[in-house]
């Protein structure tokens, strides 16, 4: 009598998209053109881009799930820095390909040292052209994928003629191979976000984006001209994304905090920490921060609670440091943040 074989449990987070080096700068003001601003101190050399962000943060966090890495860097000094630092934190890059015919992304980070408002320059490198072609669905027990930033990465928002772009033809192929997905978005003054974005909801189980993104992607404002935050307008932003497709839940971040919405119709609001304005550093990464401690929670079955508490902490944790992951500790140290800053009051009364 022959047994039939159990498929191999799942476990761990592949990361695939922009592999960037942050110099993070401090300045005095930003200036107008032709002016002049004061750089404070040395540079600061940091991770940046949507995996590197999320699997540094995973390893400092202690997230004990294995970790692998997919994407492009140049073989030049920060493609080395980048294969380094997988090493340090113990990340496969079996899928992380080195190539002489593109220097590694980077992006000059300006931040203003009253406030931490930064200003990205930014060189996409090999991030450019990165099509995911090497990436093998079939050769990874990874349970989710994540792909990141979309709207960064001139291949994979190119056209596809079946799936409307490669990114969702890559995630498509991901979900072919049993793994969960999800995806992140890059902020920017354009109209593309409904071409590039909405193609990848229909093969995305997680998507994760700020208020921003979704409701360039929707159409919905939800960040109104005096700065407040129309929670109405959050809502049907969510529920537009899960119309359009995304398969479990949409999550949107904001540094008011967070919101999610599921298939099923459960919606949870989580507000940030308060933070003392002389406490924060700068913000770079505080939303890759967010999504660490949101698909941590995902990957191990916490409730929705959990995971937004976790992601807002992980946030608040960012905050402590220039650059994107130099913040991150421990799970416990992260969560403990809580306790010692408390959360904003709640961001709309209950009905």
């Amino acid at each position: 009598m022959s047994v039939a074989k159990k498929a191999p449990r799942r476990s761990g987070i592949l990361a695939g998209g922009n592999w960037i080096i942050d110099q993070v700068k401090m300045i005095d003001v930003y200036p107008q053109r032709e002016q002049l601003a004061n750089i404070h101190g040395a540079a600061v050399t940091g991770t940046g881009g949507s995996p590197y962000n999320l699997l540094v943060n995973l390893a400092k966090l202690g997230a004990g799930i294995p970790l692998s890495a997919a994407g492009l860097v140049g073989k030049d000094t920060f493609g080395q820095l980048i294969l380094d630092d997988c090493k340090k934190f113990k990340i496969d890059t079996k899928f992380l390909t080195a190539t002489a015919d593109a220097p590694t992304s980077y992006t000059d980070v300006m931040t203003e040292l009253k406030g931490g408002n930064r200003t990205f320059f930014h060189n996409q490198g090999a991030n450019a052209v990165w099509d995911g072609r090497d990436l093998n669905f079939s050769k990874t027990k990874a349970r989710f994928f994540h792909l990141g930033y979309l709207l960064l990465m001139q291949t994979l928002d190119g056209p596809d003629k079946k799936f409307g772009t490669k990114a969702a033809k890559l995630l498509a192929a991901a979900q072919s191979a049993g793994l969960k997905t999800s995806i992140d978005a890059v902020s920017e003054d354009s109209d593309r976000f409904a071409d590039i974005i909405t193609p990848a909801l229909k093969y995305t189980d997680y998507c994760m984006l700020n208020e921003i993104e979704a409701g360039k992607t929707t159409g919905f404002k939800i960040r109104q001209d005096d700065g407040k935050l129309d929670t109405v307008a959050l809502r049907h932003a969510a529920g537009a994304l899960l119309q359009l497709g995304v398969g479990e839940l949409v999550v949107i971040h904001f540094p008011e905090g967070g919101f999610v919405r599921t298939r099923k119709g459960e919606d949870v609001l989580q507000s940030s920490l308060r933070i003392p304005a002389k406490e924060i550093v700068g913000a770079a990464g505080a939303g890759d921060a967010f999504a660490t401690g949101m698909l941590l929670g995902l990957h191990e079955g916490w409730e929705l609670d959990k995971c937004l508490q976790t992601a807002v902490c992980a946030a608040a944790a960012c905050l402590s440091h220039a650059s994107c992951t130099g913040g991150m500790k421990s799970l416990r140290s992260v969560q403990a943040l809580a306790k010692k800053y408390k959360y904003r009051p709640r961001l709309e009364k209950p009905l």
